[in-house]
């Protein structure tokens, strides 16, 4: 299995906190939010790694180098950063992992390594949902009668949705061959660069494929968008989490 870990984007609301670093290397508890990241993937079993940089790019590179003896990680530049979202990251990827087994991750999540753990556990492609109230800024997710997730998107009504999903995905081979494919039409025919991963999640769910999904809502999770945020985080992590 291995773990992608996308970390081009520029954290724009986070200022000034990111004008000199990128947002997975603020810290949380006396840790990076990156080394969380990449510690909770290691505890779930992955040793290889795909890093996708973007905006700060030496900085993760440094701090990876410096804090760990990964046996491989390779690094994708996502050049243009400044001007597509993380779809584009992820078809960057795709490209070269398509027909791998892969656990997915923002390099910005702060949650209990358990949550990571047990969506790497499953066999079937799988991620994590947190039960909370919703709002219009959640990515939300929204299931039918069988728990079959039918949409997954910011823009879908909080009330038909049972959840958030956190940012951690397990694809199995099909999956990312799937996805693959379907990115390749997305970012190369309809030019959909600047927009959020999961509209190709979506895309997937009439072709058959989807995510099963995993209730982590008893595991700590928070979700970093502003400056508040960081603070809130800060004073509410557990302290078996520092």
């Amino acid at each position: 299995m291995i773990g992608v870990i996308l970390a081009a984007g520029m954290a724009k609301r986070l200022r000034p906190l990111t004008d000199e670093k990128p947002k997975c290397l603020l810290e949380v508890g006396g840790k990076t939010l990156l080394q969380r990241t990449v510690d909770a993937m290691i505890s779930a079993g992955v040793k290889e790694f795909v890093v996708v940089t973007g905006y700060r790019e030496n900085m993760i590179r440094e701090f990876l180098t410096v804090n760990y003896q990964l046996s491989i990680i390779n690094y994708i530049d996502n050049v243009d950063f400044e001007h597509n979202n993380n779809i584009f990251s992820l078809w960057l990827a795709m490209q070269k992992l398509h027909g791998q087994e892969v656990l997915l991750m923002d390099s910005d999540i702060l949650c209990d390594p358990e949550a990571v753990r047990r969506v790497a556990r499953k066999t079937n492609p799988a991620l994590a949902m947190q039960q909370h109230e919703l709002g219009e800024e959640e990515m939300k997710i929204v299931v039918d009668e069988a728990g079959r997730i039918t949409e997954i998107s910011k823009t879908c009504s909080p009330a038909d949705a049972i959840g958030e999903s956190v940012g951690i995905e397990k694809m199995t081979p099909a999956y990312t061959e799937a996805i693959y494919q379907e990115l390749r039409k997305m970012i190369l025919d309809e030019n959909l660069i600047d927009i959020f991963y999961e509209r190709a999640f979506e895309r997937l769910i009439p072709q058959g494929h989807t995510f099963e999904v995993v209730d982590t809502t008893d595991l700590f999770s928070y979700e970093l968008d502003t400056p508040e945020d960081l603070e809130k985080a800060s004073a509410a992590l557990p302290k078996e989490l520092y």
